[in-house]
């Protein structure tokens, strides 16, 4: 049934389809009002643009955000279904479909739009191109319009059914995919199609008090498939006629100057492909298209002087020294307050952080006429969409993409960059193909987290604590440049996104951070964590610092100054309670640091030190979270722990070389098994918003084992990864 929408009330729908359709509610959440984008299957009920209820009382929940292993797909169900009062066992869950209503409406204050104009960014918002997962943002965007659309639905199931009962509604309630009333029950499946005649509420009532499946662990709805192997992920996609692409592709900027097309017809059924800064390989297999590609022996011309990883320390250094700086925040006077004493001061780096995700970049593309059909691993499925149509010349109406869960934990996949470049082999083949990045052009087509150097100074308080803070940074801003590249605006200077970190949390009277813009000749991007794992750890490795120094224990030193950030306060000092504080004086091992982010607040504790072959070895981790309230305490502690280890591994790892702008390749460095850290998790109850939790451990280790290896060291590490034998 195609539904049209003319002069809707803003808030519901009610559309009525007659016995055996269902109930349909139509919820908008961002900015207008569409009808349904869900098509329904016999039997089924669709509730606006989330919900299907069919005959046989299964719950279908449209997930708009896409999967990347943080249980997306199985938290985003679980709000519904408590909100709904449906039974967990009953519940399934899709892909939404294409819609402008599915746009992230946190895209405006998390920053993304920034770099854009407003006539753009009111473009953006009204095509739906904002369907973004990332920044620990999709709890937080949909959690509230999705209880809004079950408490709609709920409500109206219930008239339905007290209407049959000859019952006040409001003395009915919904339990286990049923509506009841003092001992009878009816299955949701035999009352939506008579709610379709009832009219929506004006306010939809949510649950109050603590939810009946809300905060419990409940089972991953994917873990089934990823058990049984048929969780389909972008490698695993077949359709008829598939062929299968490798390549090869030029440094940034640069471009394809040759190949040996003789030296690749030795494998029998591949074909080269070429593009103006690519060259690949179809075949019928992956393999003999590597092989293929690999003995063409590709050639390219770069940008010159971007040869090394000299250049870009170079310019971090001098822009640190010299650079002209703009002020990015400003509190109090820090001028006036340091006036001519000499603060404490101390200069941090960050190296350039990798992507280390399981999954290689890849997408299939298929034309039948005049149609393209795109399947890709993507967290922008709408923008990558719109990628697809231009680099196949057919219109956007005529172009579907679906988005497939993402095998890539660290943000990788929100630049689509395997997108055009199938489409344009899919195109040249006229057949199906499937393109698969190895291993190493991954790596070499990798754009890491922005490096950055700071340089902090701060006063002590003569009463305890600091009078006065600065920091002087100097990078540049990888959410903001991959934004810049996915909504068509500038990249350039820094933005909301930039202070991420660089605020210190604590009560201190004049704060100044300054930001220094450099051409890098790195291409940077978004990093799960995004700058609050350089910024936190410049931050509060200073802090720590500061405590030594004024002969504080770090951890009063902080309390004394978290009164207005009682929750951050809190965090702390349970994970420093659970772990056994010892005040990491001499001879300790131990380390805390503290971070308020994406609406969430953490408090880690480290233990780590060095080995006698100076290798980095931490041994313990304890965190304490407020999360604001916690759908899933399974998912939050398995964010927590993947966010910690992924850190760890980024904070302990080589830093990675660079060569006209490109990666060198090396094998992923995550801990093994027997290199994991003991890691514990304390979730502290709280009736605040849900906050996310994605990036927050990651964001936060570095700094927390840092403080640890200075006190277990006695000397201060102040450049990421972290290298025992450097001088202090």
């Amino acid at each position: 049934m195609k539904l049209k929408t003319p002069d809707i009330d803003r808030r519901t729908l009610l559309i009525g389809g007659g016995a055996g359709v269902g109930l349909l509610v139509a919820w908008a959440v961002w900015p207008r009002d569409y009808g349904s984008a869900l098509a329904v299957r016999p039997g089924e009920g669709a509730f606006g643009h989330y919900v299907k209820i069919g005959t046989d009382g299964r719950v279908t929940v449209a997930v708009s955000q896409v999967e990347t292993g943080q249980g997306i797909w199985t938290a985003l169900p679980q709000i519904v279904a408590d909100e709904l009062g449906a039974a967990w066992e009953s519940v399934a869950v899709e892909p939404a479909p294409s819609s402008p209503v599915y746009s992230n409406p946190l895209a405006q204050a998390a920053g993304w739009l920034e770099v854009v104009g407003p006539a753009r960014a009111k473009q953006l918002i009204d095509s739906g191109e904002l369907r973004i997962t990332a920044g620990s943002t999709s709890v937080r965007a949909f959690e509230r319009p999705l209880r809004e659309a079950a408490a709609t639905a709920r409500a109206m199931l219930c008239e339905a059914a007290a209407a049959q009962w000859r019952v006040a509604a409001a003395e009915c309630d919904t339990e286990g995919g049923f509506v009841v009333h003092e001992g009878k029950r009816l299955p949701f499946g035999q009352v939506a199609a008579a709610a379709a005649d009832v009219s929506p509420p004006e306010t939809p009532i949510l649950r109050a008090g603590p939810g009946r499946l809300i905060g419990q662990p409940l089972a991953r709805l994917d873990l089934p498939a990823k058990s049984d192997g048929s969780f389909r992920l972008g490698a695993d996609v077949r359709v008829p006629g598939l062929m299968y692409a490798s390549l090869r592709r030029a440094p940034p900027g640069g471009r394809l100057t040759g190949h040996d097309a003789g030296a690749a017809r030795r494998f029998t059924g591949a074909r080269l492909v070429s593009g103006d800064d690519w060259l690949a390989a179809i075949a019928p297999s992956w393999w003999l298209a590597e092989q293929a590609v690999e003995a063409a022996n590709a050639r390219f011309e770069g940008p010159e002087g971007a040869d090394g990883n000299g250049a870009v320390q170079g310019i971090l250094t001098r822009a640190l020294d010299t650079g002209d700086a703009q002020v990015l925040f400003e509190q109090g006077d820090y001028q006036t307050a340091a006036g001519r004493v000499n603060p404490l001061s101390a200069d941090y780096g960050a190296a350039p952080g990798l992507h280390q995700g399981l999954e290689t970049l890849t997408a299939t593309a298929r034309f039948t006429g005049d149609r393209l059909e795109v399947w890709a691993p993507t967290q922008a499925p709408e923008l990558s969409r719109r990628v697809a149509a231009a680099a196949g010349g057919v219109q956007l109406s005529e172009t579907t993409l679906y988005p497939l869960p993402v095998g890539d934990q660290s943000g990788r996949a929100l630049e689509p960059d395997a997108v055009p470049i199938a489409v344009a082999l899919a195109r040249e083949a006229q057949r199906p193909v499937q393109l698969i990045f190895s291993r190493a052009q991954n790596v070499r087509q990798d754009r890491p987290r922005a490096p950055m150097l700071a340089r902090l100074s701060a006063l002590p308080s003569p009463t305890g604590g600091i009078a006065a803070w600065k920091m002087r940074l100097v990078g540049s801003d990888g959410t903001r440049a991959t934004m810049g590249r996915l909504l068509g605006g500038s990249p350039d200077g820094y933005g909301p996104t930039s202070l991420q970190g660089a605020l210190p949390p604590y009560a201190v009277p004049h704060v100044l951070v300054e930001g220094v813009p450099v051409d890098l000749p790195v291409p940077t991007a978004y990093l799960r964590g995004e700058e609050h794992a350089a910024t936190c750890f410049f931050t509060e490795s200073f802090v720590d610092e500061m405590a030594r120094a004024a002969g504080a224990e770090p951890l009063a030193f902080r309390m004394g100054m978290l009164g207005g950030n009682t929750r951050l306060a809190r965090a702390i000092s349970t994970a420093a309670a659970i772990g056994g504080w010892d005040g990491g004086g001499q001879g300790s091992s131990m380390g805390l640091a503290c971070l308020s982010a994406y609406g969430s607040h953490i408090g880690l504790l480290a233990v780590a030190t060095a080995s006698p072959t100076q290798q980095v070895e931490v041994s313990r981790l304890v965190a304490a979270v407020d999360c604001g309230r916690v759908v899933n305490a399974g998912l939050v502690r398995q964010q927590i722990e993947g966010g910690l280890i992924a850190g760890l591994a980024q904070a302990t790892g080589r830093a990675p070389e660079f060569h006209f702008g490109m990666a060198v390749p090396s094998n992923l460095q995550l801990p093994r098994l027997d290199r994991t850290p003991a890691i514990e998790i304390e979730l502290l109850p709280s009736r605040e918003p849900a906050g996310g939790v994605s990036g927050l451990g990651f964001a936060v280790v570095a700094a927390a084992v840092g403080n640890a290896l200075a006190a277990a060291l006695g000397k201060r590490l102040r450049r990421l990864p972290f290298n025992p034998m450097s001088a202090a």
